[in-house]
Formats: structure tokens, sequence, C-alpha cells
């Protein structure tokens, strides 16, 4: 691990339809900052992206944005970061921020977010890293999801082991708490399930 915990959020660039998708991203960059931890991610001031990174800044934590140059301005890179990396492709971006985390953590997001939670849980599952992974349930937002992959174990592409890959939790502290758990004496996978 780093020396500072870093935790890796995704997160909307929007704000979504309910009040509690802000509190929950609110909260969770508040605890970040407060543990002293890093928060690494998209490096977006809009939406949930810039309520957990402004969050973490004003418990007076260490924020570092990646973004592409591409969507500098369509995200609204936010310049207040205690760093902020413009790099050329969505894949260097996905890249360092993962090279950088400790931990992933999916707050209520888009296909965005979801695309970056199923990359990290599938390469959990390969080996190809060791890092735990988390999922936000903030106000029921991934209770559809939670369901299709309960769908998935029953018709038998995904199995159990794998599925428990993701740590799930709707309340920020708990999931932050069982994550940096994890992430203190995490080893790979012994048995790689076949996708």
């Amino acid at each position: 691990m780093t020396t500072a915990f870093s935790v890796c959020v995704y997160c909307g660039s929007r704000p979504g339809a309910s009040p509690a998708f802000t509190e929950s991203a609110r909260e969770t960059g508040r605890l970040i900052g407060e543990r002293g931890w890093r928060l690494v991610y998209g490096g977006g001031r809009a939406g949930l992206m810039g309520t957990v990174a402004d969050a973490v800044l004003e418990a007076g934590g260490t924020a570092v944005g990646v973004i592409p140059r591409s969507l500098v301005d369509k995200e609204m890179a936010h310049r207040r970061l205690t760093e902020l990396h413009i790099v050329e492709t969505m894949h260097e971006r996905k890249q360092m921020m993962a090279e950088r985390a400790d931990v992933f953590v999916a707050l209520p997001g888009g296909i965005g977010t979801f695309e970056e939670l199923f990359e990290v849980w599938t390469w959990r599952q390969l080996g190809y890293h060791d890092k735990p992974v988390g999922l936000l349930n903030a106000a029921g937002y991934y209770d559809g999801l939670l369901a299709f992959i309960r769908h998935t174990e029953q018709q038998g592409f995904v199995q159990p082991a794998q599925a428990a890959l993701v740590q799930v939790e709707a309340r920020p502290a708990a999931l932050l708490d069982r994550l940096e758990a994890l992430a203190r004496t995490a080893t790979a996978p012994d048995d790689y399930q076949r996708i």
C-alpha cells in the first residue's frame, strides 16, 4: 500500500435525482478527509465528483484528480485539487487512478461509473490486483444491479465467490471501515474463477 491510504472513488458527474446521493458523496469525502486519507478520482468539479472532492478538501484531506484532456472542459476540471493530472486517454486515466489506489469505491453514477466498477471488479477476480472493491448503495440506488448480479449467479454465469469480491454497504462509514480492514490484510484470490 502507499504511504497515504488512498480511496479511488467512481461516481457521477451529475448529482442525480435524489438529495441522498449528494449527501452520501459529501459524507464519503468528509470521512476520507477526516481520516487523513487521500482521494483519487476523475478530476471533475461537477455533480457527485465535485461534491466528494470538495468535502475531502474541506475536511483537510488530499484530493488527486485524473482527467483526460478531452474532458477538461466537458467535466469542468476541478482546479483547486491537491493534484490534477491531465492525461491523453481514458485508459491512462483509469490506469493512473488504479495504481494510486488502495481501495475502490463506487458511489451512484452512470455508465462511466458502471464501467469503472466492473473493470476493477474483473481485474480483482482475475488476480491483476488484490485491492478491495466497494459499492455504496446510497438510498437503494444499486438495488436493481444487485438483484441482477444475484440473477447471474442463479443462471450460472457468476459464481458466489466472484460476487462476494464486491463489498456492499448503505452507509459510507461502514463501507470505508470494511474496505480499510480488508486492505490491511489483502491478498490475491487463491482460486481465480473462470469468466
